[in-house]
């Protein structure tokens, strides 16, 4: 199963672009910052993440403020020519 489900907010967002295919396409960057227990301890959490939005959630997400706080669900994968893992977002709504 390949689920993931984050709140962040909109660190950095690229202009809106179109795919070969015609869709729309929207890359963003990601921030979270957070504490979480493991092993009986707090753990205070911090990424960055590059996250991908295509069809009409890219339509949607590009209305929205850099720096408004958000959950997104999606799913994780590698891009063709790359090492590190992107986030495809395929829904978002307001944290």
């Amino acid at each position: 199963m390949n689920r993931t489900e984050l709140t962040a907010c909109i660190a950095e967002q690229a202009a809106l672009r179109y795919t070969p295919a015609g869709l729309p396409a929207l890359d963003v960057i990601l921030e979270h910052a957070s504490e979480i227990q493991e092993a009986g301890l707090n753990r205070k959490v911090q990424l960055k993440i590059r996250a991908l939005a295509i069809g009409a959630i890219a339509e949607r997400l590009v209305k929205q403020a850099v720096g408004s706080v958000w959950t997104f669900r999606g799913f994780l994968a590698t891009p063709r020519q790359g090492k590190s893992v992107v986030l495809h977002i395929q829904e978002f709504q307001q944290d």
